[in-house]
């Protein structure tokens, strides 16, 4: 099954995923865990589906799945996310989930210090999204009904059955809460996230933000073999606008892959969309002038920077083609 990004909500594009596990999201407990753990709903990788495969309970769900409720009630998840934040809305994924999906979901939140399952038990919860339908096999991209930051989530289901994924939309919160801190403005726990791309057929650009270094090629963003003129691009945005003091390019495990020179490019952009973005973009500043670039090697500039002033999006230009596991734009936030 594949999705149609071009009807997706605009803000599955603008955010990022709260209860993604490579920021810190973690599943606290549930009802109940029969026929699925609750650990895989927050897996980063889309959903598969294994014919054949069984394990002792029954078929192997890629998901969380609980059993068949033979009593009164329903079941219900609670998870952390992995940074507190401000939620736009939610993927409820059900891919490969079709005579065993859950028939509704709703989804409260609240903001704890602890991950104690009794004291969550206790906690005040608010309503973040109402009870809703769901089909089997489906993504249903369901836009929050409260504004206000939380840290951790209640997933119900009505009354049992099975959740593939579940991605969590929303921008962090208290990420740049001390002034003239160097941060890294572009990682994806401080907010920034991939706009756009011109290829990214062996690893996706949003990659580049993820904490700690890659731990494959495959955690990186790489582009194809380019047979043509030009160089391969990806843009991204900031957690918030910054004045940049330096910048690392990580090419952790790309070896015979990795580009021969990167050149980054920036602007601070007030309006317009990201699609704008991209034509914009050719004719942004040089942030940093071309530099040669080393296999499997993280590459430190704080040298040569140029004096741009506060930035919001950054272009990264890899020449001519290649992979990049990390890419760090080290600042201080304008206030």
């Amino acid at each position: 099954m594949t999705t149609d990004t071009s009807t997706l909500p605009t803000w599955t594009k603008t955010s990022i995923n709260l209860a993604d596990p490579r920021l810190g999201a973690l599943p606290i407990t549930a009802s109940d865990e029969f026929f699925a753990p609750l650990s895989r709903m927050l897996n980063p990788e889309p959903a598969v589906f294994v014919p054949g495969k069984y394990d002792d309970n029954g078929k192997w769900m890629d998901g969380w799945e609980t059993r068949r409720k033979r009593v009164m009630g329903h079941d219900w998840s609670i998870i952390k996310l992995g940074r507190k934040g401000v939620l736009a809305g939610f993927d409820v994924d059900t891919s490969h989930f079709t005579g065993n999906y859950a028939p509704a979901v709703s989804i409260e939140g609240t903001d704890a210090i602890s991950d104690d399952p009794a004291v969550l038990a206790n906690a005040q919860w608010t309503e973040v999204l109402t009870s809703t339908s769901l089909s089997g096999n489906s993504h249903h991209y369901l836009p929050a009904t409260d504004s206000s930051a939380y840290t951790h989530l209640r997933i119900h289901i009505y009354p049992d059955g099975g959740i593939a994924r579940l991605r969590v939309y929303g921008q962090p919160v208290g990420a740049f809460d001390e002034p003239g801190k160097v941060y890294d403005l572009a990682a994806l726990e401080n907010g920034g996230r991939a706009v756009a791309f011109n290829d990214a057929h062996f690893g996706a650009a949003s990659n580049l933000l993820l904490p700690g270094r890659g731990i494959n090629m495959g955690d990186g963003w790489e582009t194809r073999r380019r047979r043509e003129p030009g160089n391969d691009w990806c843009i991204l945005a900031l957690g918030a606008p910054g004045v940049v003091e330096r910048i690392e390019v990580d090419t952790a495990h790309f070896k015979g892959n990795y580009p021969d020179r990167c050149m980054i490019q920036a602007a601070c952009m007030d309006g317009g969309t990201d699609q704008s973005i991209i034509t914009q973009s050719m004719f942004w500043p040089v942030l940093l002038d071309e530099r040669k670039l080393q296999m499997d090697a993280i590459h430190t500039f704080a040298d040569g920077i140029a004096a741009l002033g506060p930035v919001t999006h950054v272009r990264l230009n890899i020449i001519p083609d290649g992979g990049v596991s990390r890419l760090r734009i080290w600042g201080k936030v304008a206030r």
